[in-house]
């Protein structure tokens, strides 16, 4: 099978950072932790990773610059699409070839077990040798027509039911008929009013075998890679509302923006914590510790189309939930004592203020705001900073969107849950060393 393009400029970009970088593929692959031909596969485009995380280490291994490591993750969402399109595709393939080759015409029948001899027919049986054979004829005939009886009574039970449903219909008279009409145009999403319970139409309603198998979220469902969006569609105006979203939101509520720029506040003294976690691990490494992002947090938020059509990202607004006092828990740096940090300022990051009376998301160092563009071949992503000094804040983001007609605003959180910072002015910070192997007090700024 042919390499998508997707796939083929995802390999060459990766492979290009390796080469400049002058490490070999067993160089790499040790600090990646995978095989060399694990990494091999990788940069000939004979395979694709299935998570983002050992892309990343890959390309800050091979010091990628702030604007490569956005190209690199952009590429890497499409080649991603293109790996899992493939495999729908050869799945989708080998059903139908199962169901051709079931339903083939002219395909030999399965026999009949039940059929009766035909007593014209010769017994190729030697009189002398064959036994006595009892008469199964009757008794077939019995079977068949008790299933004819239980298929008639089944018929009759049907129509007795239809016949009972139609009474209170014929019994309310026809004015009912244009009401009815009026409100499936309005189910079907072309009025402009809200459908009444009576006439919503229901998933669990339809016996087709296709409302089971369909896999598009619906507007309250949570959708995405590690942490996505809760997408919840809102109209304005009388123009027409979106029934399905034609965009995901891919929420990374722990990404560093550098190795050691993270800081947590954890209710646990620095002998009893374990070390630092990976980036990749500091979202379960978070949720067993109880730790909330100290002094600032970074997201990394990833929006792509769902199809062809071009999809507006208008505006991004904050919305606090609840503000309290910081938490009085010790601070702890990731990273380690000696190691240093790099980072830079990629496209399209925002810096929001949640100590403000009323947070907005404000572009960095006069980058371009909203809005953007994206589609299912064209994704952004977007990068915010969330700083709270002073206050122990609960808050969530709100995009809004347009695509043609369709508009909606799509709730970005924490899997359902607020998104927590909190100020650290004046609470205990350590950094973990590796020397001692333990969490040592915090000498910088």
């Amino acid at each position: 099978m042919a390499t998508p393009e997707e796939t083929a400029e995802f390999a060459a970009l990766i492979r290009g950072l390796k080469d400049r970088s002058g490490l070999s593929y067993g160089v790499l692959a040790k600090r990646l932790h995978m095989s060399t031909s694990t990494l091999h596969r990788y940069c000939n485009g004979d395979a694709v990773p299935t998570e983002y995380a050992p892309v990343e280490r890959f390309a800050r291994l091979c010091r990628a610059t702030p604007e490569e490591l956005v190209e690199v993750h952009r590429r890497w969402i499409l080649a991603d699409g293109a790996r899992q399109r493939d495999r729908r595709a050869a799945t989708g393939t080998a059903t139908g070839t199962a169901t051709t080759a079931d339903t083939t015409p002219g395909a030999a029948p399965e026999p009949d077990t039940e059929a009766t001899p035909d007593p014209a027919a010769p017994d190729p049986t030697p009189s002398a040798s064959r036994p006595a054979v009892q008469e199964p004829r009757p008794a077939v005939r019995d079977n068949k027509n008790r299933r004819r009886i239980t298929l008639l009574t089944a018929a009759a039970v049907a129509v007795v039911l239809a016949a009972t449903a139609l009474v209170p219909r014929l019994v309310s008279g026809g004015g009912d008929d244009k009401k009815q009409e009026a409100g499936s145009v309005t189910a079907t999403g072309r009025g402009t009013g809200t459908p009444s319970p009576s006439t919503a139409p229901k998933a669990t309603s339809s016996p087709s075998p296709s409302a089971s198998d369909s896999t598009s979220p619906s507007p309250s469902a949570t959708v995405g890679g590690d942490v996505s969006a809760s997408q919840s569609a809102k109209s304005g105006g009388d123009a027409d509302v979106a029934t399905e979203v034609p965009l995901t939101v891919t929420t990374r509520p722990y990404a560093w923006e550098s190795p050691c720029s993270q800081t947590y506040l954890v209710d646990r003294s620095q002998g009893k914590l374990p070390p630092p976690p990976t980036e990749q691990d500091a979202p379960s490494w978070v949720s067993a510790l109880g730790a909330v992002s100290a002094d600032s947090q970074y997201l990394e938020l990833t929006v792509q189309g769902t199809g062809h059509d071009t999809v507006v990202l208008n505006s991004l607004n904050v919305r606090v939930v609840g503000s309290a006092a910081p938490v009085a828990w010790n601070a702890y740096t990731m990273g380690y004592l000696g190691v240093g940090c790099g980072g830079g300022v990629p496209t399209h990051s925002f810096d929001v203020g949640l100590d403000a009376s009323r947070p907005v998301a404000t572009p960095k160092s006069g980058q371009t705001g909203l809005p953007y563009k994206v589609s299912e071949s064209d994704p952004e992503v977007l990068y915010i900073t969330a700083a709270a000094a002073s206050h122990d804040v609960r808050w969530y983001m709100e995009l809004a969107w347009t695509s043609g007609t369709r508009h909606g605003v799509l709730r970005i959180d924490d899997q359902g849950k607020p998104f927590r910072t909190s100020g650290m002015s004046g609470r205990p910070r350590y950094i973990y060393s590796l020397d001692d192997s333990a969490w040592v007090p915090f000498q910088g700024d």
